[in-house]
């Protein structure tokens, strides 16, 4: 399976790193054809990826991945994904709500929802930026909720997901992160890298912290799955074959055979290469 995975990996390297903001894939790039798949089925297959498999698929996307044993990939994203369940609930107790969009009005922050980055090369779903600023790209949300009308789609990911919410959880949390960066568990794990003898050198994990902004978004939305299979979807609304070759990568960390497509009538949403 190693061979899948490094196969898979040099597909999407240049490409899609994460959720929510993180990709790098551009408007101006493309791969091969992929095997048409169903995104219904796809979803649906994803929900059985379980947390310390999206952990690994995080890790990977780390610059400091070759730093980690398996095990210890495991202990930290079962950490990661505690400190998320845990600030969600603080977070809610405190400002009395568990709405995304209500607790950004209390916590004090600054919502802005423009179609698409400054930079319009970039494929970008949302980002937070210090002190107080979230942006919500409402490009990737429109086509994220066409993506949801596709057969079989919102059965998988239940009827009661906003895409907007989901986006507006994630970007919270990394506000979070900054009002309790001296105390919370992603920013006070570190690692040693090599420096001269009589320095020390010690680098925060900057996967951690997505982790747990999935486990955050996830308890703030109360979804019975793990929103990385979010990277499909939103995906799917820019490039069909993109979404596709991640999906299969996410399968391959799993450990989870690749399963017969299923007979849909495939119709791949408009490509942003076609334009």
């Amino acid at each position: 399976m190693s061979d899948i995975k490094e196969q898979l990996k040099s597909y999407f390297e240049p490409f899609v790193r994460g959720l929510f903001g993180k990709p790098t894939m551009r408007r101006d790039q493309q791969l091969p054809p992929v095997q048409p798949r169903p995104l219904g089925q796809m979803m649906r297959d994803l929900r059985a990826v379980d947390d310390l498999a999206w952990g690994r698929y995080a890790f990977s996307r780390d610059p400091l991945v070759r730093r980690f044993t398996e095990e210890q990939k495991n202990t930290l994203t079962e950490k990661a994904n505690a400190c998320g369940r845990e600030y969600a609930q603080r977070v809610a107790s405190e400002y009395g709500t568990r709405d995304p969009l209500e607790l950004a009005a209390r916590m004090g922050m600054k919502v802005s929802r423009p179609d698409t980055p400054k930079d319009g090369m970039r494929v970008l779903f949302a980002e937070f930026k210090v002190p107080d600023k979230i942006f919500l790209y409402m490009d990737a949300v429109n086509k994220a909720n066409a993506s949801l009308e596709r057969p079989g789609v919102r059965r998988a990911v239940t009827p009661e997901l906003d895409i907007e919410r989901l986006l507006l959880a994630h970007e919270l949390f990394h506000f979070v992160e900054e009002k309790y960066k001296t105390e919370i568990f992603t920013r006070t794990e570190k690692v040693d890298l090599p420096s001269l003898p009589f320095l020390r050198n010690r680098s925060t994990i900057a996967c951690l912290g997505e982790i747990a902004a999935m486990a955050f978004a996830r308890e703030l939305n109360n979804l019975p799955y793990s929103p990385y299979l979010m990277d499909v979807l939103l995906t799917y609304g820019y490039n069909a074959d993109t979404a596709i070759r991640l999906y299969e990568e996410q399968m391959a960390f799993a450990g989870i055979p690749l399963p017969e497509p299923e007979e849909e009538a495939y119709t791949a949403p408009p490509s942003i290469y076609d334009t």
